[in-house]
């Protein structure tokens, strides 16, 4: 029996998109708590404690986007085309975070705000977007049949409608609840007070974007519809709804303790990690839902061995240059400390 090439190839995009949500996806929530801590000092206790380690963390996504292409080209191709708006308008806002977090520690005090106004709307701008990408990617990608194979059959605004705008809106609740936990693990005093005030309604807010995904997914999908709620499908994807439910009392008992630390971001993670999950089960096994399967999207077996090679080689550096770097700039920062 065969290696399935292409179902390890899932498995690895899988991998690397998780790891960008869960890396990056802090880094994006502390930009958009910045409206709500406006003393400059406590910002800058806010951005150093991911200084460090934020640009390694979108290495992650060029190792999404790269498998992707490597291993299942055709996908690749309609998906950019379908979502082309969505990823540059998400690049362009992580090119402006990025220029932000460069200038904004050698600005002058009078020019400051101009970098945090331009790290807010960065922020707010890649997360909104690959929320939208995420949810008009999950909902479906309209095809058509030609020559050469299944092609993009729908419009540049494709993407513009209810469920991947609701999808953007969720994803930016998740990352800002994500930045929020971070900053409770990693800082002290005042700010860490915020924090724990600011993430119950986030929690609530994300959990509700849960609530809402979960319902209309398989409203407008009866395939999915049919995976979660007939037997014996049930049987195995019960444990989900349930996980998610002990996660929000887990992460509700956390902030609620004494003296809250790495806790609340714990659960924050696994909540979601059980949305990301929840929506991977839901689509396998296509590359492009609703029809797109990950074997007839697949490049030739030659291909994927190859590339294989060289990931699986430079995968584990990666998670250890990753880890390594959270390692070196582990706990708290106070005010008057930098790394930058």
């Amino acid at each position: 029996m065969g290696i399935d090439l292409s179902s390890i190839w899932a498995v690895i995009i899988f991998f690397g998109v998780f790891m960008y949500v869960v890396m990056d996806g802090f880094d994006l929530g502390i930009g958009m708590l910045y409206p709500f801590v406006p003393d400059r000092h406590e910002r800058d206790v806010m951005m150093n404690t991911v200084a460090p380690v934020w640009d390694g963390n979108e290495t992650w996504l060029v190792l999404g986007g790269a498998a992707l292409f490597a291993a299942f080209p055709r996908a690749y191709a309609i998906v950019l085309s379908a979502l082309y708006l969505p990823l540059i308008f998400m690049l362009l806002g992580l090119i402006f975070r990025g220029i932000a977090f460069e200038f904004r520690f050698k600005a002058l005090d009078h020019e400051r705000h101009v970098w945090d106004k331009a790290f807010i709307g960065g922020s707010l701008t890649a997360a909104f977007f690959q929320g939208v990408a995420l949810g008009a990617y999950v909902h479906g990608i309209p095809l058509v049949s030609t020559p050469s194979g299944p092609q993009f059959s729908g419009g540049a605004f494709e993407w513009l409608a209810p469920f991947p705008l609701m999808c953007g809106v969720g994803v930016m609740a998740a990352y800002t609840l994500l930045g929020c936990t971070w900053l409770i693990y990693r800082t002290e005093g005042a700010l860490q007070q915020r924090m724990l005030k600011t993430a119950r309604p986030l929690a609530l807010l994300l959990v509700l974007a849960i609530v809402a995904v979960s319902i209309w997914t398989p409203l407008a999908d009866a395939d999915v519809a049919a995976r979660w709620f007939t037997w014996p499908g049930m049987l195995w994807f019960a444990p989900v709804p349930i996980l998610v439910l002990a996660g929000v009392a887990l992460l509700l008992r956390s902030l609620a303790g004494k003296t809250p630390h790495h806790g609340p971001f714990l659960a924050s993670l696994g909540l979601i990690f059980l949305g990301y999950t929840g929506l991977a089960i839901s689509i396998w096994p296509n590359i492009v839902p609703p029809t797109l399967s990950i074997w007839a999207a697949a490049s030739s077996e030659s291909s994927q061995g190859f590339t294989l090679v060289g990931t699986l080689f430079i995968l584990p550096f990666t998670l250890m240059y990753s880890a390594f770097s959270y390692y070196v700039f582990r706990g708290k920062v106070k005010l008057g400390e930098g790394y930058h």
